[in-house]
């Protein structure tokens, strides 16, 4: 997938299918990319590149590589989960997201351009991890610059995924519909981002020139490590032969710079003529670096320590192929037997980097095996890197399926992988069967061409063939085998119905097979023929159990020996003639199809009939005589199976009188069952007299102890509940602590999410805002306020008395003018009331301004504490309903609405907020139970009655809150009944009355 060219005309969809399909391959190598890299920095496995971003989700692999370039900045403890044990257990945990944030924090503290940045929910959530890909190819690639991390490989093309792994991440690309950063751009991005400053980079390599001039080693390693010189991979320990390499190199370039410039001018001379520059110092250290790697992997492999050898293999100094971290004992084994096989017992550069190159596909096509990926396993035997010889293009499919079964017993056996040279062995025997089956084939034409000629000597020259590799093939039953295959062959084509059938190997060894042993059988029945009959023909009975046994097989008893030879004796006699002449040959067929003649005299045999030949008629045959001793055998087992089941006889016999006993009990039954109507009836009457009469006696003995059984059934009663009532006591203090820890979890639960509401919503309820109330502080302005409403209460409940006695006064005064008019009082009554109204109401004022500078809130002791007192009288007035409620049924029925308005609602300020309402409502409540205790004899009383605490009710009720109560219940039933139209509300007789003589009109057209 890394270039797809075809030679067809691709259609727009398939352009785009395989442009995605690029696209996934492109982004799975950087994923390999990153994993490996990032492998090489944390030395540890990390998951395989298709669980790869699943495995970065949780942050721990950022955190450790944050801690591996900024330790100053991320440690282990600061790495939630570093072991990565909860995530395991329960998955992601919201606390995950702290190790991406040390990521990123990271990644700041270096100088990283926040540009490349990933977002927090991009990794925890999975919104876009191509983004946290992109961004650990940046920081690679700067780390790399700073000399902190080796440089991160490109793999494009170099590594290979399977249609379902591409196909899979084709699938979630598209997806979540995320847009594929450009990779190659990150180092034109770093290079806009990070100026290099040119000055300071000359300066910093002159200085390495002058200090390799010196010849000191450490001033040399010195400037080597100068930030400015942007030098990677230099390594202290390696100062000296830093020193030698580039003392050296600078020697050559100053006298190659003699010999090239010897007639210019030391002013027209370039000072990098003679100096090294940044470049060829990097190269000389990188030379170096990589002798001493190889020195160290070839020190790791003689030690046989693969873990070492796998880590020296994997230094980027090194610059060789990919390793494979999971074939570490590969690589070892491997690398230590081509070291032994050197002459110097050392492996140089070249030879490991090709060493390394070959074993590399060799683990992964031993990967390929283990995953039974034909496809991945032909290809990688198409790497040219892995050296294979004699491949044939038309063969992968043999060698991969010979492969797998190799692997699978080498597995079996305990061997782990294939070696090179296993798998060339396995290349050179595929190769070789292919050839052997060709040649085989060839052969197998031949022996079908012989067999449809029908010559038998051709045919056996055919199977002879080496080519053909055919067994146990006997010139002697060259005739047999013709016959047998003609007939297989004739056999095949009338079953497939095609006339160009050809006989395969097997099918022809088969028959070969079953030509050799149908003759073996006919020789052995042929002898044992001779014999039995001869022993006849001499009357020697003795030789006949033994030649049934050993000739023709059969399971003969010794009890029956005389039996056999008489009855055989007696079929031979009814077929012997006198005056026959006979030869001494004998036939038999094998298989129903095919003669066997055999000479008696010279015991010889054979599939062609002698010429001339008269097969004997006088002697019995094999099947006759096996037919015959068959039948004697079964005869005496018969007779004996009599005898030893005569018990069995003797139970059969009791069945069946047994049967005839019960064929009697049948037809009883039979009979019964007719009758079945009538026994019923019988039975049911006696039935019923039985069951009433237990009935009556059962009911006079319960009528006659009524008492015990009520007082029975209250014990068992009061015992069943108390049972029940301990039992849950006793739960409840058996799981007391249980009890205790669910209220604390839920009181505690309950109080986080309202602390949470309260943090988080924008508007918490007013329910959670009173549990955290306590918690603010009361400041000058809130005292204030709260003095405010107690002045405006008190402004309002004065009011309200005022305007109650003016509109008495109004009242008076409406009376008044009503008398005047109808001439009852005189206008000067009228006006002296008008003129007492004014000066009541100045009087009035005058008093409410004196209280105000003299009443009980004045700033005396005296009235402070009388005002304390007051407060405490009115509050357990207020909170305790019972004095005012008897209070109320003391005064004169007259005055209790007088004492109700100016007393009880102001104690109550006329119900203005929820508290007093509630107390107003419980004083109520307290005072209508004090009227009924007292004045309510009967029911009837409550209506015929004057209730005094009802007419409370309606007086408060008839408020302002009174109505809107009212107009809260009200309002909807009385607007749902206003907007039914279908409903008539008309109680007018008459109008009814024509409402329906209209309707019946109308329902039966008849006026």
């Amino acid at each position: 997938f890394a270039a797809i060219v075809d030679d067809e005309r691709l259609s727009a969809e398939e352009m785009d299918e395989r442009r995605r399909q690029n696209i996934a391959y492109e982004y799975l190598c950087h994923l390999e990319e990153a994993k490996r890299w990032m492998e090489v920095c944390l030395e540890e496995e990390l998951p395989p590149t298709m669980e790869l971003e699943e495995g970065l989700r949780n942050g721990v692999y950022l955190a450790k590589l944050a801690k591996f370039f900024a330790p100053n900045v991320v440690s282990d403890k600061k790495i939630y989960d570093v072991e990565q044990a909860r995530y395991k257990r329960s998955g992601l945990h919201f606390r995950h997201t702290d190790n991406t944030v040390q990521w990123l924090r990271a990644m700041e503290s270096i100088g990283l351009p926040k540009i490349f940045y990933p977002e927090t929910t991009d990794v925890y959530d999975k919104k876009n991890i191509p983004r946290m890909i992109y961004c650990i190819h940046a920081l690679s690639l700067y780390l790399f610059k700073l000399g902190l991390a080796p440089q991160i490989q490109d793999l494009l093309g170099k590594v290979d995924f399977t249609e379902e792994e591409i196909s899979n991440m084709r699938k979630e690309l598209e997806k979540y519909g995320i847009q594929m950063p450009s990779f190659s751009k990150i180092g034109g991005i770093l290079a806009s981002e990070l100026s290099v400053d040119e000055a300071a980079l000359h300066a910093a390599v002159i200085a390495i020139n002058e200090a390799v001039e010196k010849g000191i080693a450490e001033q040399t390693i010195a400037t080597l490590r100068n930030p400015n010189a942007m030098l990677l991979n230099v390594d202290e320990e390696l100062a000296q032969d830093y020193q030698n390499e580039l003392f050296e190199a600078k020697r050559r370039k100053e006298s190659n710079a003699r010999l090239k410039n010897g007639t210019i001018s030391e002013d027209e001379r370039d000072v990098y003529e003679e100096l090294l520059t940044q470049t060829e110092i990097q190269g000389n250290i990188n030379k170096i670096n990589k002798l001493i790697a190889v020195d160290n992997i070839n020190t790791a492999i003689r030690n046989c320590d693969p873990s070492s050898t796998l880590v020296a293999l994997m230094k980027p100094e090194a610059q060789l192929p990919v390793v494979h971290s999971f074939a570490a004992i590969v690589y070892q084994t491997e690398l230590f037997n081509l070291q032994q096989q050197n002459a110097v017992n050392y492996l140089a550069h070249d030879e490991l980097s090709i060493a390394v190159e070959m074993l590399s596909a060799v683990v992964l096509l031993n990967q390929a095996l283990e995953n039974k990926d034909i496809l991945t396993i032909q290809n990688h035997l198409r790497n040219p890197c892995i050296g294979f010889n004699n491949l044939e293009e038309e063969n992968f499919q043999r060698y991969a399926d010979t492969l797998l079964s190799i692997k699978s017993e080498a597995s079996s056996q305990g061997q782990d992988y294939l070696s090179w040279n296993d798998i060339q062995n396995c290349i050179d025997m595929v190769n070789m069967q292919i050839q052997e089956e060709n040649e085989r084939i060839v052969a197998i034409g031949h022996i079908n061409e012989a067999i449809d000629q029908g010559n038998p000597e051709k045919t056996l020259e055919t199977l002879l063939l080496p080519t053909a590799k055919l067994q146990d093939v006997r010139p002697v039953n060259a005739r047999h085998y013709q016959d047998v295959l003609h007939h297989t062959k004739a056999q095949k084509c009338k079953e497939s119905q095609d006339e160009s059938a050809l006989l395969w190997l097997d099918e022809i060894q088969k028959g070969i097979c079953d030509a050799n042993s149908n003759i073996k059988e006919a020789s052995i029945l042929a002898v044992g023929t001779s014999m039995i009959n001869k022993s006849l023909e001499k009357g020697d009975s003795q030789p006949i159990l033994t030649i049934l046994q050993s000739k023709f097989g059969l399971r003969v008893i010794p009890e029956c020996a005389e039996t056999y030879f008489r009855n055989l004796s007696k079929a031979k006699n009814l077929k012997t003639r006198e005056d026959s002449n006979e030869s001494p040959w004998i036939k038999l067929v094998m298989k129903n199809m095919y003669d066997y003649y055999y000479n008696v005299e010279t015991e010889e045999g054979t599939c062609v009939a002698p010429e001339g030949v008269v097969p004997k008629t006088s002697w019995l045959t094999g099947e006759e005589i096996q037919s015959i001793v068959g039948q004697v055998t079964a005869d005496y087992n018969r007779e004996q199976l009599w005898l030893a089941n005569e018990n069995l006889i003797v139970q059969l016999q009791a069945r069946t009188r047994g049967f005839l006993v019960r064929k009697n009990y049948q037809e009883r039954k039979a009979y019964l069952q007719n009758q079945e109507p009538s026994a019923i009836k019988i039975q049911a009457f006696w039935k019923g007299f039985k069951q009433r009469k237990s009935y009556v006696d059962r009911l006079k003995v319960l009528q006659g102890n009524v008492a015990a059984i009520v007082k029975i059934q209250s014990w068992v009663k009061m015992w069943l509940a108390k049972r029940a009532y301990r039992k849950r006591l006793q739960y409840f203090k058996d799981h007391n602590d249980e009890i205790v820890k669910i209220q604390a979890f839920l009181r505690a639960n309950k109080a986080r999410e309202d602390y949470r509401t309260l943090i988080g919503a924008e508007n918490p309820p007013l329910t959670v805002l009173r549990k955290f109330a306590y918690l603010l502080d009361q400041s000058d302005l809130d005292f204030q306020e709260e003095l405010e409403v107690t002045r405006l209460r008190e402004e309002v409940v004065t009011k309200i008395r005022s305007n109650q006695q003016l509109e008495k006064d109004l009242n008076l005064m409406d009376i008044k003018i009503g008398l005047l008019v109808k001439n009852r009082i005189t206008l000067q009554d009228v006006v002296l009331h008008s003129k007492k109204l004014n000066k009541k109401s100045k009087s009035q004022l005058e008093e409410m301004v004196t209280v105000d500078k003299q009443g009980i809130k004045g700033l005396s002791k005296e009235r402070r504490k009388k005002l304390e007192a007051y407060q405490h009288l009115f509050y357990l007035l207020q909170t305790n309903p019972t004095y005012l409620a008897k209070l109320i049924f003391q005064m004169p029925q007259n005055k209790s609405t007088k004492f109700m308005d100016t007393v009880i609602f102001t104690l109550y300020n006329y119900a203005s907020n929820q508290r007093e309402e509630y107390l107003l409502l419980k004083l109520f409540k307290t005072a209508l139970e004090e009227e009924i205790n007292s004045k309510v004899d009967q029911i009837q009383d409550i209506v015929t009655g004057n209730p005094t605490v009802i007419k409370m009710v309606v007086s408060f009720s008839r408020g302002a809150r009174g109505q809107n109560a009212l107009r809260q219940l009200l309002a909807p039933v009385v607007k749902e009944i206003m907007e039914d139209k279908s409903l008539t509300i008309n109680t007018s007789p008459v109008d009814v009355y024509k409402s329906w003589v209209n309707q019946l009109e109308m329902q039966t057209g008849e006026a």
